[in-house]
Formats: C-alpha cells, structure tokens, sequence
C-alpha cells in the first residue's frame, strides 16, 4: 500500500502519544477512498519530509514570483497551466536527463487506479437562522427563502459555490464571496420576502381598521363590487382614522354609505361638514414612530353604561330624606 507523509497539523492528527496516533477522522475516509496509509513524521522534524518542503520551495521560487491574478478561479486556472507545462517539463530531481513528465509516463502504468467518484471536499457547517433570511459563513451573509427563518440549517461550499441545504434540499445556491461582510442574495428571495411584508401590512391594517370601525368592513364590501381598489381605500380609512378617532370615522361612513358613497373622498367631505358645522380647526396629525404603539386601537365606550351611577346617587338621596 502507497504511504503518504504528513506533518502533524490537526487537520491531520488529533493526537499523539508517541508512537500512539489518533488521526483525523476525514483523513481516515480520504485516505481509504484513494487507498493509501497516512504516515505522520516525528514532531518537530520537518527534514523527513524533504522532498514535500523542496516541492513546496520551487513553487514559491518558480510561480509565485511577479504572478498577477484577477480572483480565484483565474489563480486557480493559471496554477493548473503551470503545473501542465512548465512544471512537467522541468528536469526530473532523481534523474535529470528525463523531465518531470517523461518520469510520471514511465511510472504511470504501475500507479493505482482513482476511483470513478472523487471524494467529497466541500466545507460544511450547521448555521443557526435568525429572524433574518440569511445564512452567515465565513463572515459573509447568504440569501435564503424567506420560509426557513430561524431553524438550524447546513452550508455545503466549494471553492466556488455556497449551497445552503434543509436535510437533502437545496434551497439556495450562491456563488461563493471570498470577501467579508459582504451580503449575496438572490433578487428572487427579496422579491419573496418583499411580498410577504407587503401583504403583511395590508392584512395588519385592515384588522385595525375593522377593529376601531366594525361598519368600514360594508364600506369595503360595497367598494369591492364597484371594483374599487381595496388596499388604497383601506389606506385612506387608516390616515381619515388617525387625524379624526374611531367615533367621528364611524359616524361619516354612516352617512357616506346612506349616500350611496362607499368611497374615502365621501367619508372626508362627511367629516369635513361635521367639522365645519362644529366650527372646529383642521385635525392635527399626531406621528408615532413605535409600531406596536401606531397599531393600538382604543375604542371608546358608551357613557350610557354609566347612567345607573347617577340613579344610585339619586336613590341614596332619597332615601336619605
């Protein structure tokens, strides 16, 4: 069986007590797919593996040297033509009247077989989802389906794809940034989310319109049978309802509906005229920024619930006499 020596880094070597080694479980199932036996050399002695570190010295000496590149995949590209041509063609260390290439042609034929399926080198990590549709890896933010907010999910990445999965679903595929802080996304996930939001607002405005003015839902039905526009009209019962309060809102659909009007423009010239006859100022709009605050319906309660308060009062008198 073919060995190969490695340092003792730990993505190599968990542990060591002597000559007792305790390998890294991933190098175990490389080693075994391409069939070979992983052979650390003694700590601290670098001169064991002489050939890796005089391989790793030609490389910086002979590619390295004023090499300009545009990002990885070009790097990437221009290492494997090095390694095609010039490295090939170098003269063989062990007999240098042959080439690198004519050495690897002569030894060829004894060399193993690789396995038809390469084995997995992707990275992959469990990434916690937070209130945010984003996965965060390697400092930068990836887009995913709006639907799979906080939930533990998995990142698979090659060096040029980041692939974020539910169990064996993909649900989002990225080209991978090798930046930081950067945020990848996929125009589709933010239009999905954007509609979401959207549609969120309408249906949070309509409950409180329904809340603070039950009669604005005839309103609504009898302006969805003209054809009219909901979501407008639903927005303009809303700032009607904020400038003037639930009773005076209430009582001008009231009238706006008596006169055939199930529209917003008759709800405001019915408050206007109530306004005018009251001979009372122009509404000031009050701006809240809370959202929970803005939302609040208060409605008021009938006084009328109060008049027994008073005929207790007149009894006890009475009685009193």
């Amino acid at each position: 069986m073919w060995t190969h020596k490695y340092d003792n880094l730990k993505s190599a070597v968990l542990e060591r007590r002597g000559d007792a080694i305790r390998f890294h479980p991933t190098l175990l199932a490389f080693a075994a797919h391409y069939r070979f036996a992983p052979r650390p050399v003694a700590v601290a002695r670098g001169n064991e593996k002489g050939r890796v570190e005089r391989a790793i010295r030609y490389i910086r000496d002979h590619f390295w040297p004023a090499r300009q590149w545009t990002d990885l995949a070009d790097l990437n590209a221009q290492a494997e033509a090095w390694c095609d041509a010039w490295a090939l063609d170098r003269p063989c260390p062990e007999d240098r009247s042959i080439s690198v290439r004519q050495a690897f042609a002569q030894e060829q034929s004894k060399l193993l077989v690789l396995p038809d399926n390469p084995f997995p080198t992707d990275e992959q990590e469990e990434v916690s989802i937070g209130k945010s549709p984003y996965a965060r890896f390697e400092g930068n933010d990836y887009s995913l389906p709006h639907t799979h907010v906080r939930r533990t999910l998995r990142v698979v990445a090659s060096p040029r794809e980041v692939r974020i999965l539910d169990g064996a679903e993909v649900l989002a595929s990225h080209v991978r940034s090798y930046d930081k802080g950067r945020q990848i996304e996929n125009p589709a996930h933010i239009e999905a989310l954007t509609q979401v939001k959207r549609q969120a607002r309408h249906h949070r405005g309509q409950d409180r319109l329904a809340q603070a003015v039950p009669n604005s839902q005839d309103l609504l039905i009898q302006a969805a049978e003209r054809g009219d526009n909901l979501g407008s009209i639903v927005a303009a019962l809303l700032r009607l309802l904020d400038d003037y309060g639930a009773h005076a809102v209430t009582a001008a659909i009231s009238e706006s509906l008596q006169r055939g009007v199930p529209h917003p423009n008759g709800v405001r010239l019915a408050l206007q005229r109530r306004r005018e006859e009251r001979n009372q100022p122009p509404p000031l709009p009050v701006t809240i920024d809370h959202p929970k605050a803005r939302d609040l319906v208060v409605r008021p309660h009938d006084l009328k619930h109060y008049d027994h308060l008073s005929q207790d009062d007149t009894e006890d008198s009475d009685d009193d006499q």
